[in-house]
């Protein structure tokens, strides 16, 4: 079963759906940052404290922790993502821990991950490891870049 919200879904508390969720707008908690429970999300921009879902799709999603099956995004910005697969245009995280990982732009702390873990144009991290000894970390135009924790608090 599928919750449809034509319009901005705008919470003033935690949220859980037992069931995929999706918003024909924006996701917004007001008074704070709430935690976010649902099976599958879909939304444009989602903005908020714990994001915890099967599936996330949306343009733009900030929170604090992100633990979901696939996240689909064009932007994403997390302290913690913990998730299976993560495509994206720009993840900005601090730390990072997935089966494949595939953006344009990577910039994080600490990477762990299972197959493989590119960049198209630009990757920065402190680290990156893959868990197989057959797995594969690279960037497509350049050098990954290693950044040392002044660098990163910066």
């Amino acid at each position: 079963m599928t919750k449809i919200i034509k319009g901005d879904l705008i919470l003033k508390e935690n949220f859980s759906i037992k069931e995929d969720l999706i918003v024909e707008g924006n996701i917004i908690c007001e008074g704070g940052l709430w935690n976010i429970k649902a099976w599958n999300i879909e939304a444009w921009n989602i903005k908020a404290d714990n994001i915890d879902a099967w599936d996330i799709k949306a343009w733009n999603i900030e929170a604090d922790d992100i633990k979901a099956g696939d996240i689909k995004a064009w932007n994403i910005e997390a302290d913690d993502i913990k998730a299976d697969d993560i495509k994206a245009w720009n993840i900005e995280a601090g730390d990072i821990k997935a089966d494949d990982i595939k953006a344009w732009n990577i910039e994080a702390g600490d990477i762990s991950y299972l197959t493989v873990c590119y960049a198209r144009q630009s990757f920065k991290c402190k680290s990156v490891k893959g868990r197989r000894e057959s797995c594969k970390h690279f960037c497509l135009d350049k050098e990954i870049e290693f950044i040392k924790e002044q660098e990163k608090e910066k």
